[in-house]
């Protein structure tokens, strides 16, 4: 499962209605190689499933992950933050042993 925090369903549903996304817009999230710490995250709004996406529901917010990039981030919570490090969404991943500085690459 992945969850999502109230502060991130709040600034997503905000972002899709600013955007003026279509009702069925979903966040895609997933695992890239590179970064500092060797694996970076992806977050996008999509609104077409591929074969092998996973989806998770949670606060009435849709999230969309591949079977890959699941196996790296079951069990994540995608947050949001406005504090003084910079706003954007985070992810509180329980599998990464060691994440950089921004917080944006993470390994296992």
């Amino acid at each position: 499962m992945i969850a999502v925090s109230e502060s991130a369903k709040a600034h997503a549903l905000d972002l899709i209605k600013q955007e003026g996304r279509p009702t069925d817009t979903f966040i895609r999230v997933g695992v890239d190689s590179g970064g500092c710490s060797g694996l970076s995250y992806k977050l996008e709004f999509d609104n077409v499933m591929r074969d092998g996406d996973q989806v998770f529901e949670d606060k009435g917010i849709k999230i969309v992950v591949d079977r890959k990039s699941f196996l790296y981030l079951a069990g994540t919570t995608l947050d949001y933050t406005g504090g003084i490090n910079g706003k954007g969404f985070v992810f509180n991943n329980p599998n990464a042993s060691r994440t950089c500085g921004c917080g944006e690459s993470f390994s296992v």
